[in-house]
This record gives C-alpha cells, structure tokens and sequence, in this order.
C-alpha cells in the first residue's frame, strides 16, 4: 500500500487493520489449575477431572495422532508398562485430537487397558496450550495434576518407548499419587 493510500484512510478516520496469524494458545504453567476436561475414553465412558477432585492424581499424556510410529510406542508403552501405575492412586490417560472411533481402533491396536481419550475439536488441546498452531494435532506433552487440580510438573521430552515407566517414576518423585 502507498503511503498516500494509507494516508487517505487515516484522514477518513478509517483504520486500516492488517491481519495477523492467531497467536498459539499458552501453555498452562507449573503451579497453575489445570484446565478442565470431558472427554470421551476409547473405553466408552467419560471421564472428566472434575470426577478425580480430591481423589486422585491424574496424568493427561497428549500425543499428535494415533497410528503413527511415536505415537503407536508411547501408547504401547503405557500398556505394556501399566503395571508400574497400577498401584498408584492415579488416573492415566493418553489424549489426542483423533476421533472416538480412531482412538478406539487405536487402543485395539496396541492392547491399551486404560482409556485414550478423544478431542476431535480440539478445544482441550488448546485450553492446555498443545494444539499445534498450523494443524489439528497435539505436541506430545505429559500433565502431572494432583489431587487439588493443580499442574505439578510438565514433561514435554517424552521418551516414547518408556512413557510408562518414567511417568511412573516422575509420580513417585512429585509424591503425588500415593
């Protein structure tokens, strides 16, 4: 634009507003409650972190899509490594913005025995700042919450072959699922 064009505008008192890309959604913080959610399981049921209040710790592990490679061993890995979280007061779930039926399929497919939950709009992504700005997926992110809702760590170099025994681990060290 010229500048007498801009000028013009200026002197008819109109704005001229230039379109930006929407800034990605921040992150929630160490510290901060964690944004609630409902969320359909792979299992059927709902599960929201309102039902864990007070009860239980939860652990929301996001991954981009179901059925791709890093994907498919962070997912195996918290069913083959299951056992290390079974004895913990904790709810553990493993998230994504793949559809129900995907997820369902998904959690068949690497023997899942706790819930993959589904958020196809992507709004909890985005309320918890993974959405990826430039596609519909998640960045994989793990969430510690306690059992008062509050994020007590954030994990976002996930070892995907191992993803259920370091969660393990990282709730023994955090003392939060006990």
């Amino acid at each position: 634009m010229t500048r007498s064009i801009g000028h013009a505008l200026l002197a008819a008192g109109l704005a001229l507003v230039i379109a930006r890309p929407a800034a990605a959604q921040e992150m929630p913080k160490v510290g901060d409650q964690a944004p609630e959610f409902t969320l359909k399981g792979s299992d059927g049921e709902t599960y929201s972190l309102a039902d864990f209040k007070g009860k239980k710790a939860v652990v929301l592990a996001w991954f981009p899509k179901a059925f791709t490679g890093g994907c498919t061993k962070q997912c195996t890995a918290y069913a083959t490594q299951g056992e290390l979280l079974k004895d913990l007061n904790v709810a553990y779930f493993t998230a994504s913005t793949d559809t129900v039926e995907d997820n369902t399929a998904f959690a068949k497919s690497v023997g899942a025995d706790y819930p993959i939950l589904s958020d196809p709009g992507g709004a909890v992504a985005k309320a918890y700042g993974v959405l990826m700005p430039d596609r519909p997926l998640a960045r994989r992110v793990t969430f510690y919450i306690d059992k008062d809702g509050i994020i007590r760590a954030i994990d976002t170099m996930i070892n995907t072959e191992n993803a259920g025994a370091d969660t393990a681990e990282k709730l023994k060290e955090l003392g939060i699922a006990e």
